[in-house]
């Protein structure tokens, strides 16, 4: 299957996997419902969860057709925009100053775009060393491992937050994303804010090639070169760091591991940006929070639609599609599939009534 992207561009058709892999409780309905096919592209750290909503929208749309492509945040976005895919899915929300400056093709123009944070999960810190499963890092050395100046394991900065743990004599690699990455978008949101002494180039998409380090494509790609590599460190989508070692996150006077309520937590006490449309509902995350609990490296994960469609063909599939994903049963499903945080109440009350506004 092909579509535009800001001219052509091949799309992975992924309905059968998508269809077929594992299980979730479906909507209620009898299995006809809404028919139409749907496009949609964006971050890979959503694949898992975007599995367990096509599933079980199809399970009660037996005519519908969702098919998702995990490209990359950056490419989800750039696809949207190009009215290659009629949502997108990103790992960052657009800024302010790149709705101003696009031309929705498939939105009708001035009505503004819907972004939705759907996909709440922590971002987990994951390494491969033999017989450690978890270490201590403070925010400082994790930048500093990132920027490749904290470069042996035995180092007294991780040493020193690990008592009793046997850190070998051995060289860091440090995996980061190679492609544009909302994952990276996020992480180094964290190491700006929480450690801006060591790590003085802001949030970025792209990895700077002058750090060096490994790079790897997507997601799949970072969790792969950790797994088999040796002394390696990096940073994926929690749901993905399956046996890897995993570092908790110094915030206060505590450690905190990862989890879907820490992640959760750090939500909650963040405020939405300003300047935003109505059924804009990108937030601002207080990265540096020293709240007790939180996970502050956190990724939310958008759901990006237009609010009015220039083609109304297939507008109650969009509608529905992004309805099931934001309701109870679809934010469980992703919960049970993907290890996600499910939002709020007052989060879905928010995005429910813009979902429903869709035209």
């Amino acid at each position: 299957m092909k579509f535009t992207r800001l001219g052509t561009v091949s799309i992975i058709a992924m309905t059968t996997a998508l269809t077929l892999s594992g299980c979730v409780t479906a909507p209620v309905g009898d299995g006809t419902g809404l028919s139409g096919t749907i496009i949609g592209a964006g971050a890979s750290s959503q694949q898992s969860a975007q599995e367990s909503w096509v599933r079980g929208f199809q399970l009660a749309n037996v005519r519908a057709t969702v098919e998702y492509d995990p490209i990359g945040s950056g490419g989800g976005r750039d696809t949207f925009v190009g009215g290659g895919a009629v949502f997108a899915a990103s790992d960052r929300a657009f800024t302010v100053d790149e709705i101003a400056e696009s031309d929705f093709v498939s939105c009708v123009p001035g009505t503004g775009i819907l972004e939705i944070p759907a996909y709440i999960s922590p971002i987990a810190i994951i390494f491969s060393l033999e017989g450690i499963d978890s270490l201590n890092l403070d925010a400082d050395t994790i930048a500093a491992i990132f920027m490749g100046e904290v470069n042996r394991w035995d180092d007294e900065a991780i040493v020193e937050q690990n008592p009793g743990v046997e850190l070998p004599d051995q060289r860091i690699t440090a995996v980061h994303r190679a492609d544009d990455s909302g994952t990276t978008a996020n992480f180094t949101s964290y190491l700006a804010e929480a450690a801006p002494g060591t790590w003085d180039l802001g949030d970025i998409e792209k990895w700077p090639i002058e750090l060096g380090g490994e790079a790897a494509p997507q997601t799949s790609g970072v969790v792969d070169a950790v797994t088999n590599g040796t002394g390696t460190i990096g940073y994926a989508d929690a749901s993905r760091a399956g046996d890897l070692g995993t570092v908790a996150v110094k915030v206060g006077e505590e450690y905190v591991s990862y989890s879907p309520e820490a992640a959760a937590a750090i939500v909650d006490v963040s405020p939405f940006g300003e300047g935003r449309g109505a059924t804009d509902f990108a937030v601002e995350i207080d990265r540096a929070s020293t709240a007790s609990g939180v996970y502050p490296v956190v990724l939310i994960s958008y759901l990006i639609a237009c609010n009015e469609y220039v083609s109304a063909e297939d507008v109650d599939v969009i509608r529905g599609y992004l309805d099931y994903v934001i309701s109870p049963e679809g934010q469980q499903a992703a919960a049970a599939g993907a290890g996600s945080a499910p939002i709020s109440a007052t989060l879905f009350d928010k995005a429910n009534a813009a979902v429903a506004a869709i035209k």
